[in-house]
């Protein structure tokens, strides 16, 4: 069973819920470790004085904030501590907010709050209140040795504590060159508008997160599974196709992309498979066509005998 980062309360008002800090997230990522290529064998990467190229033991390592170009200041274990805030196992709610008043970019990583021995009571009212109440507590939290502005929330039978991001580590949408104005000056019609709204209707349905997996990774696994099998054999992995060379273009029929995929949801599983048949005949067509031009181009580019610019070989150079 995974070990709480910390036990401590949860804090609002005069109520506090003792309870324990869990990660909410599980990692799945294939790590990866650098090797010789010549003899298989691991690299270290070793910690080393740019100036000397020798090695520097941990305990004569000090941390630097680099204020100018060159420039440091070193900083102590205590200037660290100094800065960090007292209470290192209380998530201390400061206000409430509608759920809906905070912009999804805010949210950054998910942890469990797990009540104590006899602190059910106090957890589900809290729970039970902000599910009925539609609000969410605004705290903040110390996890490890970092302050973090944290959203409580309900989801299930648990609450569940977000991670926020502060205002200045989002990118102002304003700083790029983003599409603003009216439909009517992107030439948008009423018409098209209602076939979009037709599309999404028709491709709308509940949130099914199960049904959604890491695809590259499960990939990369049978790769990898694949290898282990072989010892070490080469695994020949086949590219995608490549696309035709008419696949894009910068002018777009909206209307008639979202009459296609409108149709496409009314079709049979017969008509859609004469459908997608019909496509690929026709990109193969232009593929096939595309390599004639090509052809052609190089034909016309390629030099003539009497063109050719003439190479003088060298005499041969004799034995002894």
């Amino acid at each position: 069973m995974a070990r709480p980062i910390w036990t401590g309360t949860l804090s609002f008002g005069l109520l506090n819920v003792p309870v324990s800090l869990m990660s909410g997230e599980r990692k799945t990522d294939l790590s990866f470790r650098m090797l010789d290529s010549r003899d298989r064998k691991p690299i270290r990467f070793e910690r080393v004085n740019a100036d000397t190229g020798e090695e520097v033991p941990w305990k004569d390592i000090v941390k630097a904030y680099e204020y100018d170009k060159g420039s440091y200041v070193v900083l102590d274990e205590s200037d660290i501590k100094s800065a960090a805030p007292e209470s290192h196992e209380t998530v201390e709610v400061e206000s409430f907010v509608d759920a809906s008043q905070i912009d999804p970019r805010y949210f950054e990583k998910p942890y469990l709050l797990v009540p104590g021995k006899k602190a059910e009571k106090g957890y589900v009212l809290l729970r039970e209140t902000l599910r009925s109440t539609g609000k969410v507590g605004i705290a903040r939290v110390v996890v490890r040795t970092r302050e973090y502005l944290c959203a409580v929330m309900p989801h299930e039978h648990a609450l569940v504590l977000l991670i926020l991001r502060y205002p200045q580590e989002l990118v102002d949408p304003e700083e790029h060159k983003l599409p603003t104005g009216s439909l009517a000056e992107y030439r948008i019609s009423s018409k098209e508008t209602e076939m979009a709204e037709k599309l999404i209707e028709s491709m709308s349905g509940e949130w099914k997160p199960d049904e959604y997996h890491d695809e590259f990774r499960e990939r990369l696994q049978a790769v990898l599974t694949k290898r282990i099998k072989q010892k070490g054999g080469t695994t020949k992995v086949e590219d995608e196709p490549a696309a035709p060379h008419d696949a894009t273009t910068n002018v777009v029929d909206f209307m008639s992309l979202l009459q296609k995929s409108l149709d496409a949801k009314k079709r049979t599983p017969a008509k859609k498979s004469a459908a997608v048949s019909k496509v690929v005949k026709k990109a193969a067509s232009a593929k096939k066509a595309a390599k004639a031009t090509s052809t052609t181009k190089k034909a016309a580019t390629k030099p003539t005998k009497a063109t050719k610019k003439t190479t003088t070989r060298a005499p041969a150079r004799k034995a002894g």
